[in-house]
Parts: structure tokens; C-alpha cells; sequence
């Protein structure tokens, strides 16, 4: 017997089918597990507004809490089920999180009294932590991240001294590994830990109150009201629809099963072929993850990782995540247009005064999240206000107000949501910890930088083949951290270096950056203050010993555009990231939505990967553009030419725009596209490009030819 069949009468309203464990049943645990997750809602909702604890402590409190929830929710194979044994060795790694936390707390000072000198126990709970993290990480998120783990540790304190050359690395004794893995900030319990319990879990907190509060009905509504009546409406529907879900969920595999069942039949009944259906939810959703104010949890880490405050981050991210969706669209029009996809208001379709009309509470709670933000105030108190909103919103209308119980199951459901996420980033801080303490990254980027001979190009197009590969096998976050460690530095100082030769080619180098020179060759003063060809800057710049370039970059560039440079180059590999959502062999999202519209999974991948095409250009145009952190009337230019740039790619990428296209204007098109989207062309030659787009359009356009 199932548990919601034993469900008593007076728990009606709270949803315990949702903490059905994947393979096991009863109504016991159940009840344990749901109230666990809002035991540790509760107490991280504590942790991050009024307490004041040791953040070792709360790391580790975090994992202890979330392991718990792991071992409980997903048994170590699906095979045992309810069997005594699978219930038994649960049981034990529950008791040993809970002793791990009670030895930080409790033995914690001895350790240092010891002169940091290991005594058997510390051997003990510390090797044990680390074999709970791989095993719960192993049940989350299959055999590669702890096989990377293993590898990484063992590179510390055996097989790097075998190594030669650059990755050679004299090696650490297995007590000083330890040491740092379990009880320093530095391991699993350093700064991507405290990201995971801070940051992330309020942010996902929220989401799960948006969604209990209806939010996600109303998103739904919205994107129909809106799209209803446009060429491929559903298809913008599920666009829309992705976007806004996914700028409060954070998760792009979440966000296309919760949209997709509704709009992909949508897609199916209005004409599109099944597997582009699947492919633009797929598309969509992954974009999710790059709209802000959420961003999965890549925009707090970047935070962390740069030191560029986090509403900065958000605020620079806006236009290029618009630039996807927009990609995204284009393809949806194209295909309605090939497919004969008309404008119709479907019969259950509202009016959007009337979604705004029984829904605009529901914007309260982004409002108010927003307005925090901007007013300073930290992340975490800004998410905390937040959830108090959604629940004083919900009482403006009649259908989803949050009494007692809806509250405790949002609150047990985005504990939930966290579980997986929460012992995962726990486990690559492991990782982490062993790329800076063996320079490792550093070593990385040299090595990418080599490969690439310099180009910054190359670099981005090794940086995408990693995160592929990657992909494969780590979650996007936890892509993005390993590589942002890994390969930031290379991307960095390319894009820094590329604008600062752009500065001495065009004689515009400040004067307290060309004195920099003097200590190089004092003749070069002369040089410097009038144009030069890009080769002599190129040489000029490599006399620069690495010690002073930094320098050199602030002086020139100066500390903003530096800290923006910054982001750039963690954007770029954050949106590089997320590219196994959706390009084959693994694109979780593209199987994901096929199992929807049942259509082929590699198949629909493949075209998924087709449509997210915007994942690649705009990182490019990041790192040649001021598209990050521009000025604002350079930014109102470069979005325009963009737009319409990708449009026309994608009508020479499709061979259709208003109608089937001839080699000759499919050509055409293509020319246009590059001429609007080459980075720093000049103005006049982006508008010829705009000029073909237009001819192009008009004239394929049938109700024109009609008149003529």
C-alpha cells in the first residue's frame, strides 16, 4: 500500500506523495522525511538571518542535514528497495553524519591545543567524511564526480610526484590532506559550502514558495495570454514560459518537465513537428539557468569567485540571457512560418489583463526581492523578506493563499529540491581545494593559453570542448566551478590583454600606464603616444615581465573595467557550461523533453543543440564586445545589431525566413549576419548588413510580392 493511501484526513493538505523516496515506501518514512526537511528549512532560514555560529559548523551541520536527506530519499541501489540491510546500512550513515557534526563541534579546539597533530579519531571522522561524500554524491549523480574526486585527492599524496613537467607536484602526507579537506575552510566545508547554505538554499527556498504560491500557473497563463496570438504562439509560449519559470527555479532539467508537459502538446496541436517541440522546451529551459534574479546558483559563485557585488552581476546578465531567448524565438517563428503554424487564439486562451488581473500579486514577491537588492541589502535577507511577501501576497487572492500547511510544504519541498545540490557542492569543494592548494589552475590556463598560441578564440573553443566534457558527467554547477578554477585565469588575461592592444594601437594608452614601459625599454615612450600597427603593440606588450601586467591592466584599463573583464571571463564559461543540457551524448534537458513528446532522445538533442545556438555566439561576442558592463548607449547598439544579426543567421541556418529561400538570398542572409555580428566593425558596415536583412525579408515576404 502506497503512503498517500494511508494519508489521514487531517494531512489532506500537505503534499506527502512528494516525499515518496524514489524506490521505497511507507508512510513512516515519509512523515520523517518530510519533517526533516523542515527541520532543516527552518534551521537555515535561522542560520542565515539571526544566528551568529562558526561557519565550519554550519558547513557542516549543511551536509550532515542534506546527506541525511539523501540516504533517506535514494538507497544505495534501486535493487534492495525495503529491504532490513539497505534500512540498516542507511541508518549507519545517518549516525556517522550526526557524529561528524558533534566531533566539529566538540573536538574541534582540542585538535589545535594538539598543535594541529592528528590523534586516532581524527583520522577516523575525517577519512569518513570524506568516503560519506563520495558515496552520497555517487547516489545523487552517478560514478563520475566521486571517481573525479578520488582522482584529484590521490593526485595530492600520490601520483602527482610521478608526474614530470608541469603537472609534476611534490605531494602533501595524507594527514595534512585530511587536515585541509575536513577541518579547514578551505575543503568541504569552505566557500563553496557556505555558497550552497547561504545563497543557494534561500534562493531555492524562494522558488519552491513562488511555485506552492501558484506562481507557476500564472507564468504559464501569462506566456498563452501573451503569445496567443503571435505566429508560432505556442512555441513562444513555451519560450516565455521557460524563461520566466526558470528566472526563480534555477534548474533547467525542473524547468522542462514542469513547462514542458503543458507546452509541448501545445507545440504538437498547432502544427510543430514533435521533436522541434521537444527541442525548443529543451532549449528554453536550459536558458533558464542564464536569466537572472536566480541563475541556479552560478551567479552566486561567480559573486564569491570575482568579489563583483551579486546585483551587478544580475544586472549585466540581463541582456545577454534576452539575447538567447530572442535565438530561441527566432527559430520558433522560422519553423511556424515553414510549418504553416498560423495566429490563433486557442479557446482556452485568457486575456493578459485578466492573468494580470487575478495574478499580479505574484510579482510582488520579485519586486520586493529586487528593490532589496538594489538597496544593498545582502542576498540572503533579500530572499528571506522575499518568501515573507510571496506568503503575505498569496492572501490578495482567493485560490492559493498559504495557510499553515502550504508554508511547511514549501518549505519541505525546496529542502528537498536542495538535497542533491547541497551534498554535491559539499563533494567539489574537495575538488576545489586541491586545484588551488597544488596550483593545479594555474597550471590549467598556462596550458590552455599554450595550446591556444595566444588566441583568444582558440581559447573560448578549448574552453566550450572542456566544458563539454565535463558536462558528461558533472552537473552544470559543479562544471562551471571546476572549470571557472581551472581555465578564468587564461580567459582573463586574453580579453584584458586583447583591450589593452587595442589601447596602444590606437595611441590611447593613459600616461601613468605607459610608464610601465620605461622599465622595459624607456624608447617605447615615444611609440606609445600615437597609433602603431597591432604586430608592434603585440611585441611591445611581450617585453611586459608577467609581474608587472597586472599592474599594467589597472593603470590602463582601470579597476572597474578590470572587475568587469572579470565577469566576462566567469560568464563566458558559466554560459559554456551549460551546453551538455542540450548537445549530445548526454543533454539531460533535450531526454527530458523527449520522454514528453516521445520522440527519439539523440534526435531530439541534436536539435536541441541546433536551437540553443545562442549559447555559443553570445560568449563570443562577450569577450570581443563591450556586451558586459558597456556603456549604455553602446549597449542599446550592440543588442539591436545582435538581434537582428541572429535572425538573419538563423534564416540562412534554416533556408527560410518569410518563405523557402534560394541559394542566392540564403547567401545573402548569411553575409548580412556576419557583417551585423562581427565584433567592432564598423558602424556603416553593420548597417549595409541591415540593409540585406531587410531586402531579404521584404521580398521573401508573400503578402509584398502580392502587391507588387
Amino acid at each position: 500500500m502506497t503512503a498517500s493511501s494511508q494519508q489521514p484526513t487531517e494531512d489532506q493538505d500537505i503534499n506527502l506523495e512528494d516525499f515518496e523516496t524514489k524506490h521505497r515506501s511507507g508512510l513512516w518514512l515519509n512523515r520523517f522525511v518530510f519533517s526533516l526537511s523542515i527541520f532543516l528549512a527552518i534551521a537555515h532560514i535561522y542560520i542565515n538571518t539571526i544566528a551568529t555560529l562558526p561557519e565550519l559548523w554550519v558547513s557542516a551541520f549543511h551536509f550532515a542535514g542534506f546527506g541525511t536527506l539523501c540516504a533517506l530519499l535514494i538507497p544505495a541501489n534501486p535493487k534492495w528497495r525495503d529491504s532490513k540491510l539497505a534500512m540498516y546500512c542507511d541508518g549507519v550513515i545517518v549516525l556517522l553524519l550526526i557524529g561528524m557534526v558533534l566531533y566539529i563541534v566538540f573536538f574541534e579546539d582540542a585538535l589545535y591545543a594538539r598543535g594541529v597533530t592528528f590523534n586516532t579519531a581524527d583520522w577516523v571522522v575525517s577519512s569518513i567524511a570524506v568516503l560519506l561524500s563520495l558515496e552520497l554524491i555517487r547516489r545523487t549523480s552517478g560514478w563520475f564526480i566521486p571517481f573525479l574526486i578520488v582522482v584529484a585527492l590521490t593526485y595530492v599524496v600520490l601520483w602527482g610526484s610521478w608526474l614530470g613537467g608541469m603537472f609534476n607536484f611534490p605531494g602533501l602526507s595524507v594527514e595534512t590532506l585530511l587536515y585541509r579537506s575536513f577541518f579547514s575552510t578551505d575543503g568541504m566545508f569552505g566557500s563553496i559550502s557556505r555558497i550552497s547554505w547561504s545563497f543557494v538554499f534561500m534562493f531555492i527556498l524562494f522558488g519552491a514558495f513562488l511555485v506552492k504560491s501558484g506562481a507557476g500557473d500564472f507564468i504559464i497563463d501569462l506566456s498563452r495570454s501573451l503569445a496567443s496570438k503571435m505566429i508560432g504562439g505556442p512555441g513562444f509560449v513555451a519560450v516565455l514560459g521557460s524563461g520566466l519559470m526558470g528566472s526563480v527555479s534555477g534548474s533547467s532539467v525542473a524547468n522542462t518537465v514542469s513547462t514542458g508537459v503543458i507546452t509541448i502538446p501545445l507545440m504538437r496541436r498547432a502544427g510543430f513537428p514533435a521533436r522541434f517541440a521537444a527541442g525548443v522546451e529543451a532549449a528554453a529551459s536550459t536558458g533558464g539557468q542564464l536569466m537572472p534574479p536566480v541563475m541556479g546558483a552560478g551567479a552566486f559563485i561567480m559573486a564569491s569567485y570575482t568579489q563583483v557585488s551579486y546585483v551587478t552581476i544580475i544586472s549585466v546578465a540581463a541582456i545577454p540571457a534576452l539575447l538567447y531567448f530572442l535565438s530561441v524565438g527566432f527559430f520558433v517563428r522560422v519553423e511556424a512560418k515553414r510549418s504553416r503554424v498560423i495566429a490563433t487564439e486557442s479557446d482556452d486562451a485568457v486575456k493578459v489583463s485578466q492573468v494580470l488581473k487575478e495574478g499580479w500579486h505574484h510579482i510582488v514577491p520579485l519586486g520586493v526581492l529586487v528593490a532589496l537588492l538594489i538597496q544593498g541589502f545582502t542576498p540572503t535577507y533579500a530572499a528571506g523578506i522575499s518568501i515573507l511577501a510571496v506568503i503575505l501576497a498569496s492572501f490578495l487572492s482567493s485560490k492559493h493563499r498559504m495557510g499553515p500547511a502550504a508554508i511547511l510544504d514549501a518549505m519541505a519541498q525546496g529542502a528537498k529540491n536542495m538535497s542533491t545540490t547541497a551534498v554535491l557542492l559539499v563533494g567539489i569543494g574537495l575538488v576545489v581545494n586541491v586545484i588551488s592548494t597544488t596550483g593545479v589552475g594555474n597550471t590549467f590556463s598556462l596550458l590552455i593559453t599554450n595550446w591556444a598560441g595566444g588566441s583568444l578564440f582558440f581559447t573560448i573553443i578549448l574552453v566550450a570542448i572542456a566544458s563539454l566534457i565535463l558536462g558528461m558527467g558533472l552537473p552544470v554547477t559543479a562544471s562551471y566551478i571546476v572549470l571557472g578554477t581551472l581555465s578564468a585565469p587564461a580567459l582573463f588575461n586574453l580579453i584584458a590583454e586583447s583591450q589593452l592592444l587595442d589601447m596602444m594601437a590606437s595611441g590611447n594608452l593613459p600616461e601613468t600606464a605607459s610608464a610601465v614601459f620605461m622599465l622595459v625599454d624607456p624608447s617605447a615612450l615615444a611609440t606609445l603616444a600615437q597609433s602603431m600597427p597591432m604586430e608592434q603593440a603585440q611585441a611591445l606588450l611581450a617585453q611586459v615581465p608577467n609581474d608587472f601586467k597586472s599592474m599594467l591592466m589597472d593603470q590602463a584599463l582601470g579597476a572597474e573595467s578590470v572587475a568587469m573583464i572579470l565577469v566576462t571571463a566567469h560568464m563566458i564559461i558559466f554560459w559554456l557550461s551549460q551546453d551538455s543540457n542540450v548537445t549530445p551524448p548526454v543533454c539531460l534537458t533535450a531526454f527530458a523533453a523527449a520522454a514528453i513528446a516521445k520522440t527519439p532522445p539523440m534526435r531530439t538533442g541534436m536539435t536541441a543543440w541546433k536551437l540553443a545556438k545562442g549559447l555559443y555566439i553570445v560568449p563570443l561576442l562577450m569577450a570581443y564586445t563591450p556586451l558586459i558592463g558597456g556603456d549604455p548607449d553602446i549597449l542599446l547598439r550592440l543588442t539591436f545589431f545582435i538581434t537582428l544579426g541572429m535572425y538573419a543567421l538563423v534564416g540562412a541556418m534554416e533556408g527560410y525566413l518569410e518563405d523557402k529561400l534560394s541559394i542566392i538570398p540564403r547567401t545573402i542572409l548569411l553575409v548580412s549576419s556576419v557583417m551585423m555580428l562581427w565584433p567592432n566593425l564598423d558602424i556603416w558596415i553593420q548597417v549595409i548588413g541591415l540593409v540585406l536583412f531587410l531586402a531579404i525579408f521584404v521580398m521573401g515576404n508573400k503578402s509584398y510580392r502580392k502587391t507588387l
